[in-house]
């Protein structure tokens, strides 16, 4: 019971917490009103006015989206790395914790990130306001993996240490 509380119980709950997001419709999760309100107009688009790319097909830019839907943009895309990292390094703990050979703590875990960011997005297409897209499941993969590998070298150095020590 302790090694489930220690190991698998921060794992379900992080993967209740993802859930819970990706179930919000949109409005609720709007920032631009926000940002627009507190960020300086002129500063912006001083530096990033000349930025414009694609991201599945739309343009992303300021004169596109505006600052708070350009800026938005990232903070989105950059939460999506952050919340599949923490779900990556969580992972990893979890099945470390099961005894099995490494290289397979690591490419389960990471297939078990992928299916879950992959069923993430299809359960986003039942949300109003939401769109289930592939490339936001290669972002939170990109983040899964860098979860996985940081904690890989964590425990790596930590073994290390320990073993210096003996």
């Amino acid at each position: 019971m302790k090694k489930f509380i220690i190991y698998w119980l921060p794992l379900i709950i992080w993967a209740f917490i993802i859930f819970g997001f990706s179930s919000q419709p949109y409005q609720k999760q709007d920032l631009r009103p926000m940002l627009e309100k507190h960020i300086n107009k002129e500063v912006a688009e001083k530096y990033f006015g000349d930025y414009t790319f694609h991201y599945h097909g739309k343009e992303i830019s300021i004169a596109r989206l505006g600052i708070g839907g350009f800026i938005e943009f990232f903070i989105r895309k950059g939460a999506h790395l952050f919340e599949y990292a923490v779900l990556g390094m969580l992972l990893f703990r979890a099945i470390n914790s099961t005894g099995i050979r490494m290289t397979r703590v690591i490419v389960l875990a990471f297939i078990v990130a992928f299916l879950y960011a992959a069923t993430d997005e299809w359960h986003q297409s039942f949300t109003i306001n939401r769109t289930p897209l592939f490339t936001d499941v290669l972002i939170d993969s990109v983040g899964a993996l860098l979860g996985i590998m940081m904690t890989f070298v964590f425990c790596r150095i930590k073994h290390q240490l320990r073993n210096q020590q003996s």
